[in-house]
């Protein structure tokens, strides 16, 4: 660093002060003039200040300025607190961020970048505010500033009347067997609960269990540099879980209420009225209920190399498109399949119109479709008109293409994070048949339409999977052989979500009960601290959603399945 003492500095700008004077006097205008003179006093009163009149070296390098301001606010049950910003004289410099204080444990922020968030979600209820150091360094400077993080309050228009079993005809001692099973090690379940009349009767919550963590720590595909306890060890009520296909409910609702408000004609719409990129070639016969019903007709891709995504080569779906910064542009750029073709992706006979295939893609560009026709992102668009109405606080992901939709395109396929308790609220939603507190949410005649799936069921998936049902982007639980030797549930009976690693919505509309189900989970926001979702070769790298098993690449499979567990729920009614 290099330094000059105050008084050489202070004679070297003396006497350049009087050879600007004389100079300036003679040559210059006065405004001029006065400008000059101007900017000189107050390079001579700052330095006489810095020096305080002594001796003292004079050090012409300075501390970074922190300009983050000294209060966030953040609602409760959102874990993205905001950035932290300094700069430093050399902008060249590398600027690292860290935290302290008596909070630092609660707060991840990212060294490079100043992305701060909770590691877990705040609740209001239980803690409101949250102080931590922020320090600021630049190669040999630093600085530091003291911050505080508020939490708001949210109101939640449903909020769970908490009830015994018995008080709904249900019994305590049959539905813990239930949950006992449920939670068993190497189910990988952090939440499950049931909600019968309006009443949350039963929850219960884990971290990962003893077995689970030594298959986690086993694994070739486990980033031994991240902690396993940190990632999924205890969990409550505010632990967040994931959604990953649920997610896809959430968009087919927001589709049919982005019709009643009239951004959109339709069911019957053709896509191509938004998607323009498909306007001049047989992709424009495809309409939204086609996109919703996963029977668009379109191509399935993959990566069938490490560089691009086309039509699938194999026998694989399209969950491919995870692994690449833009997850939209190679969905709009398929192209129709041919009837009559057999194709890779479709192994069960010739491909032919009409024919049910599980697509992430068609839901994807169900997104696209919503960002169009009403100028917000899913997420923007839900938090209007469906988050804020049930008290749901919820996040969205986005891919990593910064140059799409609002720096990121959503996933509207997937990856919806919130709490279990707020995920049962969209599930008691349809289970009121869209309506809450005398407020139409939802139309009544589309979740009419979600009852009537089994209707319109296309015939191969009758074929490939008896007694399943899938439209609209909803499920009926498929039928399977249970521990007391019966198929359960009936046939198109309960109505479900469903997501990869277990993550399941189960409505039952006979019995008026929610039972919903969730996979261990973090949030690891490693590289940026967004919701972006980057897969590198390391954890410690990315942004992904990081379920287990599956999320996490294990390998192994989970013994969690949701008949058994509806099973065992439904036999616990009185």
């Amino acid at each position: 660093m290099k330094k000059v003492t105050c008084i050489q500095f202070l004679t070297v700008l003396f006497l350049g002060v009087r050879i600007e004077l004389n100079i300036l006097y003679m040559i210059t205008p006065i405004t001029r003039f006065l400008k000059n003179l101007k900017q000189l006093l107050v390079t001579f009163f700052i330095c006489l200040y810095g020096c305080g009149g002594s001796n003292d070296s004079l050090v012409t390098d300075f501390d970074p300025l922190i300009i983050s301001p000294s209060t966030y606010t953040v609602s409760e049950n959102r874990t993205s607190i905001g950035s932290a910003i300094a700069r430093v004289p050399n902008s060249s410099t590398e600027i690292i961020y860290s935290l302290s204080g008596k909070d630092e444990d609660s707060i991840h922020i990212d060294s490079s970048t100043g992305t701060m968030s909770f590691l877990s979600a705040p609740d209001y209820e239980k803690k409101d505010s949250y102080s931590v150091m922020l320090n600021v360094s630049a190669g040999n400077i630093s600085a530091s500033k003291e911050i505080t993080i508020l939490i708001s309050n949210v109101s939640e228009p449903i909020v769970w009347v908490e009830a015994t079993p018995e008080s709904v005809g249900m019994s305590t001692s049959k539905l813990s067997a239930a949950f006992d099973k449920a939670f068993s090690d190497g189910s990988f379940t952090q939440a499950a609960l049931v909600i019968k009349d309006g009443k949350l009767i039963y929850e219960r919550y884990r971290g990962i269990a003893a077995g689970e963590e030594s298959t986690v720590q086993n694994s070739s595909s486990f980033d031994t540099s991240t902690n396993v306890q940190d990632r999924w060890g205890s969990k409550n009520q505010s632990s967040m879980v994931t959604s990953w296909s649920t997610a896809k409910s959430f968009t087919s609702v927001l589709i049919a209420i982005a019709i009643e408000q009239g951004f959109i004609n339709s069911l019957d719409q053709s896509a191509s009225d938004f998607i323009s990129e498909w306007s001049n070639d047989n992709r424009n016969q495809i309409t939204i209920q086609d996109l919703l019903d996963m029977h668009s007709g379109l191509e399935m891709i993959c990566a069938n190399s490490t560089t691009d995504l086309s039509s699938c080569q194999y026998n694989r779906r399209d969950g491919d498109i995870m692994y690449f910064d833009n997850q939209l542009t190679p969905c709009i750029n398929r192209v129709m399949a041919t009837p009559g073709e057999t194709y890779p992706w479709y192994t069960h006979s010739t491909y032919d119109t009409g024919y049910y295939v599980y697509s992430n893609c068609d839901s994807m560009v169900l997104g696209e479709i919503l960002f169009r026709a009403t100028g917000k992102s899913i997420e923007a668009y839900a938090d209007l008109n469906l988050f804020s109405k049930i008290g749901m606080d919820a996040e969205w992901w986005q891919d990593n293409d910064s140059s799409s939709q609002l720096d990121g395109n959503y996933l509207s396929f997937c990856c919806i994070d919130a709490t279990i308790r707020d995920f049962a609220k969209f599930g008691q939603l349809i289970l009121n048949n869209g309506a809450l507190d005398g407020d139409q949410i939802i139309p009544e005649s589309y979740i009419d339409k979600i009852k009537e799936i089994p209707d319109g069921t296309p015939q191969n998936l009758k074929e490939i999977s008896p007694g399943t049902s899938y439209g609209l982007q909803f499920w009926t639980l498929t039928p399977r052989t249970v521990s007391d030797g019966s198929s359960f549930p009936s046939p198109n009976t309960i109505y479900t979500t469903i997501g990869f690693d277990g993550q399941y919505i189960m409505m039952d509309f006979t019995n008026n009960m929610l039972v919903l189900r969730n996979s261990l989970y973090q949030a690891a926001l490693y590289r940026s601290g967004e919701r972006k979702y980057i897969v590198t070769d390391k954890a410690a790298t990315s942004d992904f959603v990081a379920s287990l098993p599956g999320g996490m690449g294990l390998g192994v499979g989970y013994n969690f399945f949701p008949q058994d567990f509806l099973n065992d729920v439904t036999n616990a009614i009185d």
